[in-house]
């Protein structure tokens, strides 16, 4: 009788792994990021990689998945793999940017509008924020302005534009600015906001007080999905912290023109 041997090849022992990680990937997170990784080396894919990519970085209510640092492992992949993919370098951008390496993210948004241009004009937008944020109000803008003409009903931008616009001490262009994405959205607490704060340094008191009371009103019904949608990217798990600091500075605005 012939003993069985129990030995196995390396492409054997591999599968082996591959399958017990398949096992416990969605019960462990580290094991997931295991699978996955090994997945991808097994399979090697840019869209593969984005899609792992955006699973940890979108932002959703339990943010269970949700981690930057593994967002950015799988886009860097996906870069390595193909460096023209549509969007990675906007993703490695944005993720630059939430970890305030301004420059590095200015580099990349600069790449990634370079290869792909007018036919991903959200890279417009984020090369906007980041030029805000770097002090280089003239250049943020010019993206800004550009962005919207692809997208006139994104109040975020309007949103952004305006603050911008405000930095640079130009209110009368801010307040025109948020009055146009209050056309589209009356309710919007951070147009009101905002607008509020452009009224009151114009030195329109009884408008500014108007728009900050409305402000208030509105940021009291805002909801963890609405705030997650304000702000992709951010971690989900921090949100509440972020809806009740925004509700207590819309306050804070009425009592200070008040």
């Amino acid at each position: 009788m012939h003993r069985i041997q129990y030995r196995f090849s390396a492409p054997y022992v591999a599968v082996g792994i591959y399958a017990l990680l398949a096992c416990v990937a969605f019960a462990l997170p580290s094991a997931r990021f295991a699978y996955e990784r090994l997945h991808l080396a097994q399979h090697p894919s840019a869209t593969l990689a984005f899609t792992y990519g955006e699973e940890y970085f979108r932002a959703n209510v339990s943010g269970d998945r949700y981690n930057i640092d593994r967002a950015e492992y799988f886009f860097r992949q996906a870069a390595a793999l193909d460096p023209l993919y549509p969007y990675v370098y906007h993703e490695l951008a944005r993720i630059s940017f939430l970890r305030g390496r301004f420059s590095l993210a200015l580099s990349q948004i600069d790449f990634q509008i370079s290869m792909h241009g007018e036919s991903e004009p959200n890279s417009y937008y984020v090369r906007g924020l980041i030029e805000g944020y770097r002090g280089e109000y003239a250049a943020s803008q010019t993206d800004y302005a550009h962005y919207l003409q692809f997208d006139s009903y994104d109040w975020a931008a309007h949103n952004d534009y305006a603050w911008v616009l405000l930095k640079d001490g130009r209110p009368q262009d801010a307040a025109n600015i948020t009055m146009q994405g209050l056309r589209y959205y009356p309710d919007n607490p951070w147009l009101l906001n905002s607008n509020a704060t452009a009224q009151y340094e114009l030195g329109n008191n009884v408008a500014a007080l108007t728009e900050a009371n409305a402000a208030a009103k509105a940021a009291q019904t805002l909801t963890l999905q609405q705030w997650l949608q304000a702000y992709p990217g951010n971690d989900p798990k921090i949100a509440a912290e972020g809806i009740a600091a925004f509700r207590k500075a819309t306050v804070g605005n009425v009592r200070a023109i008040e």
